[in-house]
């Protein structure tokens, strides 16, 4: 959602006048580059336990972060208040953290106009020596939010929507999750939302603003059968009001809440060993988030903790796979209008027809390889630095059907749920546990298995999937990348055929 720009900065309660001279508070050191990042953000929840609603909390966050770079090193401050001197006391915090050394411009209208245009003289006269061809590298994104290409519209505003409508939400999903199962002994479920005021100015004289909003519904059910217990949890993530609440929603969540149980009470730990196996499509994509998206952050190839490190341009994989970081998919949990530095979103391939073509960049890493940031530069809030992070990440579909895939395997496993998991970044090498799945025999699908875990490098499986199919799928289920700071990401993928990967079985 994006409004006027007045109501962003009343809602900081600073002028235009005032951004531009704490921007130049943070050059006044000698900085290179400063930005600053105002949060004002409404978290709420409301949950069911033992058939009633009986719990729910509201909170709000609100403050600024100032960033300022000077060569390799950055100063970093946040105040959870806005008012002017304390955050000119936060930009020379930040100002003298990245210098080290003490030295000072006092700041006044005259000399703060010059310290800006001379950091962005600076950073044109880079753009025009890396200039390459028809390469063009880009640094500066001026230009006025614009309502029209807004990703995430929010009709009807969290803020606004009252504590009664939300409870009447989870009842009814409730009664409609019970309706389906007599074996159903107990129902978890949660609303939860934020949304987000975010207005953004840097040195280079950009200025972007927008309102964030991210809602949440989740539902455990616990089964119990003869003596055992088992539970399945869904949910789902989108970037809009709280129009998301349909009861087509609603329905779509209690029938795969229930889907699969007769299953999961009649599976058994196979025999582990290598083997192939096929990844159904959709949420197996945490899989490629873990074990392949993180390894194309920029951030870990710059330092050369990447297995990925120095690859570009390099063939990665089968020529059928292309790989999407996207920010563009309108209402999409890891869609965004602008990253953190405010830089726009953007659809960036990683890998295209089985070549590595790009980093996942946030402004630093961007400018140390010479290439346009690519919109991934991400914080969990004002609190933190920006740093590469993954929006919505995903492969591409294929040529295959997923019958076409199943039908080539004599003997292997396919699996459709994943929960835990563990990556090295650096070596690549993941463990991933399966809630459900089936073993594969002479092309068919047969006994359900649980309790089993996938154990494979990055690299290797992606070099190993051998067939793909034409099934993409995004997974829209509350998914929070971890990386020192949380941010909400989604994932996919179509049904792949890995040739060998270790099952952990009996």
């Amino acid at each position: 959602m994006i409004r006027e720009k007045k109501y962003y900065l009343d809602t900081f309660g600073v002028r235009e006048e005032d951004l531009l001279m704490l921007a130049a508070e943070g050059l006044a050191c000698g900085g290179d580059f400063t930005d600053l990042f105002f949060e004002s953000t409404v978290y709420s929840s409301l949950q069911l336990r033992d058939g009633e609603v009986s719990s729910g909390s509201r909170s709000i966050d609100y403050g600024v972060g100032i960033r300022v770079l000077k060569g390799e090193k950055t100063g970093y401050s946040y105040s959870e208040s806005t008012d002017l001197k304390t955050m000119e006391d936060a930009a020379r915090a930040a100002a003298k953290i990245a210098d080290g050394k003490g030295g000072r411009v006092e700041v006044t209208r005259q000399s703060a106009d010059r310290l800006l245009r001379d950091a962005r003289d600076r950073a044109a006269s880079y753009v025009i020596a890396e200039n390459n061809g028809d390469r063009k590298v880009r640094k500066f994104f001026p230009g006025t939010p614009n309502p029209a290409a807004d990703r995430y519209p929010m009709i009807q505003d969290w803020r606004e929507t009252d504590t009664a409508t939300l409870a009447g939400v989870l009842m009814s999903l409730k009664d409609k999750i019970s309706a389906r199962d007599a074996s159903i002994v107990k129902i978890l479920a949660m609303v939860s939302c934020q949304v987000s005021d975010i207005l953004m100015y840097n040195s280079f004289g950009e200025l972007k603003y927008e309102t964030r909003p991210l809602g949440n519904i989740t539902a455990t059910v616990i089964f119990s059968r003869g003596g055992k217990t088992e539970n399945k949890t869904v949910s789902r993530s989108f970037r809009c009001g709280a129009e998301m609440l349909t009861g087509a929603l609603l329905d779509e969540l209690a029938v795969k809440a229930t889907s699969g149980i007769d299953e999961r009470f009649e599976a058994t730990r196979p025999k582990g060993g290598k083997m192939p196996v096929v990844m159904g499509a959709g949420a197996s994509g945490i899989l490629l988030h873990e074990a392949m998206g993180h390894a194309f952050e920029a951030d870990f190839n710059r330092k050369g903790q990447s297995i990925f490190s120095g690859k570009i341009g390099q063939k990665v994989c089968d020529s059928r796979i292309s790989i999407v970081d996207d920010a563009t998919v309108k209402g999409n949990r890891g869609a965004l209008n602008f990253d953190d530095e405010g830089v726009p979103g953007q659809r960036t391939y990683m890998v295209e027809n089985g070549i590595l073509t790009s980093y996942l960049h946030d402004r630093i890493s961007a400018k140390w390889y010479g290439v346009s940031p690519t919109g991934n530069g991400r914080r969990e809030s004002f609190r933190y630095n920006p740093i590469p992070r993954m929006r919505a990440t995903y492969m591409e579909s294929g040529d295959s059907s997923r019958e076409e895939i199943i039908s080539s395997v004599k003997k292997g496993i396919y699996v459709d749920e994943f929960t835990n998991g563990q990556v090295l970044i650096g070596e690549g090498d993941f463990t991933f546990y399966v809630k459900s799945g089936f073993l594969i025999e002479n092309g068919r699908l047969t006994s359900p298995v649980k309790d089993i875990n996938i154990i494979g490098n990055g690299p290797r499986a992606l070099a190993d999937i051998v067939a793909v199919g034409a099934d993409a799928t995004i997974d829209n289920g509350t998914w929070t990348c971890g990386k020192g700071q949380s941010a909400p990401v989604s994932c996919g993928i179509p049904t792949v055929l890995v040739r060998e990967l270790t099952v952990g079985g009996d």
